[in-house]
């Protein structure tokens, strides 16, 4: 099964589906994105993007409000917050500042750009 995402014209993901491998295969037996897109707009229209549920390309896979980075050519999570930045490593976006490793519960504050304790509930 190969999976493909619709993208808006704002490149987010609004809905991925399976199409059966078949519909990928050329006139000799291999596997081609743009036969699944060209099925894809067939059948439902607008843009689509093949993605990997083993993340073997484009980075993660898509889910509904995930982004399309044309330039990177992956699939992006939602950002938890303006401050963050794209960790290529994991492909997610992670904090300007370490959490806090003292074993303590913290929520991330982003007027200050830092970590704050959550106080302890008695």
């Amino acid at each position: 099964m190969a999976h493909f995402a619709q993208i808006d014209e704002n490149n987010l993901v609004t809905q991925v589906i399976g199409v059966h491998n078949n519909e990928l295969l050329d006139k000799n037996g291999i596997e081609q994105e743009s036969l699944g897109v060209a099925f894809c707009i067939a059948h439902l229209g607008g843009r689509w993007v093949q993605t990997s549920y083993n993340r073997n390309f484009r980075k993660n896979f898509a889910s509904m409000g995930y982004f399309y980075d044309e330039k990177l050519d992956a699939f992006l999570p939602p950002k938890n917050y303006p401050s963050w930045v794209l960790d290529k490593e994991i492909w997610g976006w992670v904090p300007p500042v370490t959490y806090p490793t003292d074993g303590k519960t913290y929520n991330w504050n982003e007027e200050t750009l830092s970590w704050v304790e959550q106080p302890v509930s008695k």
